[in-house]
């Protein structure tokens, strides 16, 4: 079975497990690029779409809207099924790709301010009198794009997010195990805070976009925390290549049919395939993390419409309470419950890393994920060596 029909299929797998650094030889222009012709052309035409509907109104500007709408969807999908191969471009084709979309955020103001002698920013504002600054913000959206594009495909963000969403939708069908397990430590540690006057005065005057960076706070902390826990893991993680072992990880994988007769030794990672499996393992984290935060916002809404009155609200803010958009819910009450969950999220995500019975029922299948990768891996390269043999 030792083919390239196989080894090929095995990286396709990869990819779609959110673990494409594991393919040998992997590299920007042989296999990032290619995988980002989709994104970099939705954002081109994008950019093109965004300058018709400056010249547009009325019904005329929806319909261009669905049209282009419609053709960005189209090249998406188009070039989606011609890198589906892979490709490997050559040095020319990755030269002129490159510089077609560094020619976009030129182009785009430019063609622009030649039909009606002003340049409209990307943030919506028109700015007839300062091109170069608009031409500037351009190269900074499209700059900002190609970076982001760059490093969710390198490290397969958008089959990770995929893989989390389905996660999340299992842990949701086993909410009752999961919040029964994580909600009581939280619990122990969060809820007499919640009737804590001084914190619903606070809440009161804090507006959401401060509310916001506090959640963000939060996720930072959880993202470092992790990052430095999953680090020593991966270290951790034993990579048990008997052939008996091989055979049930490579089920339901391209590698079902090699024959494996030995035990095969270990691979070294490189620092690019650590992050990627860093990314892999972070991102479950922090699923497993929002969805213990959803139940806690939700527990802390439902107990604060039971105790707290508005008159106990008034009473200990000091004054009537500022209201949010549903009515008969005091805004302090729902920035509570946020600050609560983002905190009781963060603690939850530390715990499952930590305490052992916590890392037995959470953390254990994320890492059975990457051990699975990395048998797999091993018999890729094993085959891979025989196919180009």
């Amino acid at each position: 079975m030792a083919s390239p029909e196989v080894v090929w299929r095995t990286e396709q797998w990869f990819v779609r497990q959110g673990a494409p650094t594991m393919i040998e030889g992997y590299g920007f222009r042989s296999h990032v690029l290619p995988r980002m012709m989709p994104a970099l052309a939705f954002v081109a035409v994008g950019s093109l779409a965004w300058l018709v509907l400056q010249q547009s109104s009325g019904l005329s500007r929806w319909v261009l809207l669905g049209l282009i709408v419609a053709v960005m969807v189209t090249a998406w999908v188009l070039l989606s099924v011609v890198v589906r191969r892979m490709p490997n471009f050559s040095p020319r084709t990755t030269v002129l790709v490159l510089v077609a979309y560094a020619a976009m955020p030129v182009i785009t103001p430019l063609v622009q301010y030649a039909i009606d002698s002003k340049v409209t920013a990307p943030a919506g504002d028109d700015q007839p009198d300062s091109v170069w600054g608009a031409l500037a913000l351009f190269v900074v959206f499209f700059g900002l794009a190609f970076l982001a594009t760059m490093l969710a495909t390198t490290y397969g963000l958008g089959s990770l997010v995929r893989a989390a969403i389905r996660h999340v939708i299992a842990d949701l069908r086993n909410s009752v195990h999961l919040l029964g397990r994580a909600l009581p430590p939280m619990l122990f540690v969060t809820l007499f805070l919640f009737f804590t006057g001084e914190l619903w005065q606070a809440m009161n005057q804090l507006r959401w976009p401060r509310v916001s960076l506090v959640v963000l706070l939060f996720a930072s902390i959880t993202v470092l925390a992790a990052a430095a826990r999953l680090r020593d893991e991966i270290g951790r993680v034993e990579q048990d290549l008997r052939p008996e072992i091989l055979e049930v990880a490579c089920k339901g994988t391209p590698l079902s049919d090699v024959d494996i007769t030995e035990p095969l030794p270990p691979r070294r990672l490189n620092g690019q395939q650590v992050r990627n499996l860093l990314v892999m393992l972070a991102i479950r984290q922090l699923v497993q993390a929002a969805v213990v935060g959803l139940a806690l916002f939700a527990f802390f809404v439902v107990l604060g419409l039971i105790v707290v009155t508005p008159a106990i609200a008034e009473q200990w803010i000091g004054a009537t309470p500022a209201m949010s958009l549903v009515p008969g819910v005091p805004s302090a009450m729902l920035r509570n419950a946020t600050l609560f969950a983002a905190f009781g999220s963060m603690y939850f995500s530390v715990i499952s890393m930590s305490d052992a019975e916590h890392r037995r029922q959470f953390f254990a299948p994320v890492l059975e994920k990457v051990e699975r990768t990395l048998e797999v891996r091993a018999v890729y390269l094993e085959v891979r060596e025989r196919a180009l043999a």
